[in-house]
């Protein structure tokens, strides 16, 4: 078992950051987009700090200067920008294809590891990034007619994949720039610089967040967005399953496994939200939609795992 810890928690992750789409989809109809992310993110740092000060003694992370900046700019691209797209798309073409947008991160974590890291491309890769494509070409050009999703235009459509394509290259790229800092450590196996990474990662992201919050005028929103009890719910129980418990799981997975191997089993995602909207909203995923995501989850695996 202790040989799977981080194909373990690549998978936990995988299905925490299911329902936490799910939840942060229902809440950005409620207060919008930028408001979710603005306050899921300060919901996580705080549970972060605490956790850090009750587990490791410190509110703040111990790391050089050179892993603050690996890591928090990890935070920036992935948590901040990545999400901001991502948190978008959500409300724009929904969470089942949102999910599967991710489905591509792994492209990107792949060829950035080789370009940083050294990790190996074999000659599966082509392949694997075609089948990938594939699978999400299919999904993305499903008709909402072939299920119960709500019929959008293809100019709505096009939009909101193009923003889950953001999310994709942050979440990959950032996942890698996480693992340069933690490789820094002078004990890289010590799990606790997972909690740690985690925390200069939320921190990163959340001034990143704030300081668009604040620059955009969007505070008024953010005011207005606290007066709706439940997509606050919704958002802080999106941050503590995701960005809290599902953020620090995938540092797990990512330090104890190759990048790739982590980033294949967390884009585990398009097949497990497949069923959870069915038993939560009796919305049907057609013959297609249910190919699409498999096949992109296998092109995923042929990426790293051939």
């Amino acid at each position: 078992m202790a040989e799977m810890i981080g194909e373990t928690a690549a998978v936990l992750t995988a299905t925490l950051w299911t329902f936490n789409s799910i939840l942060f989809a229902s809440a950005g109809r409620k207060i919008g987009s930028v408001s979710v992310n603005a306050f899921r993110i300060a919901i996580a740092v705080g549970l972060l700090t605490i956790t850090h000060f009750i587990l490791l003694g410190t509110f703040l992370p111990m790391a050089s200067d050179e892993q603050w900046f690996w890591i928090g700019l990890s935070g920036i691209i992935g948590l901040g920008i990545g999400d901001f797209a991502l948190f978008a798309a959500f409300v724009i073409i929904g969470p089942r294809r949102s999910v599967l947008m991710m489905a591509l991160s792994p492209i990107f974590a792949a060829m950035v590891a080789y370009l940083m890291l050294g990790e190996e491309l074999s000659t599966w890769t082509g392949i694997g990034i075609a089948v990938t494509l594939t699978g999400v070409i299919v999904v993305i050009l499903e008709r909402e007619e072939a299920s119960d999703e709500k019929p959008i235009s293809d100019r709505t459509k096009v939009w909101g994949t193009s923003l889950g394509l953001i999310g994709a290259v942050g979440q990959g790229v950032g996942i890698v720039f996480a693992k340069q800092g933690m490789l820094l450590y002078p004990d890289p196996d010590n799990i606790d610089i997972t909690l740690s990474a985690t925390l200069i990662r939320m921190i990163a992201g959340a001034l990143f967040v704030w300081i668009v919050v604040v620059f955009a005028g969007k505070l008024p929103q953010l005011r207005k967005a606290l007066k709706n009890r439940r997509g606050m719910a919704e958002t802080s129980a999106g941050a503590f399953i995701g960005p809290f418990i599902g953020v620090t799981l995938s540092m797990v997975a990512v330090l104890y496994t190759q990048a790739g191997v982590a980033q294949t089993l967390m884009s585990l995602m398009p097949v497990f939200i497949i069923p959870v909207i069915w038993v939560l909203f009796r919305q049907r995923t057609s013959w297609r939609g249910i190919l699409g995501a498999i096949v992109a989850v296998v092109g995923v695996a042929i990426l790293f795992l051939v």
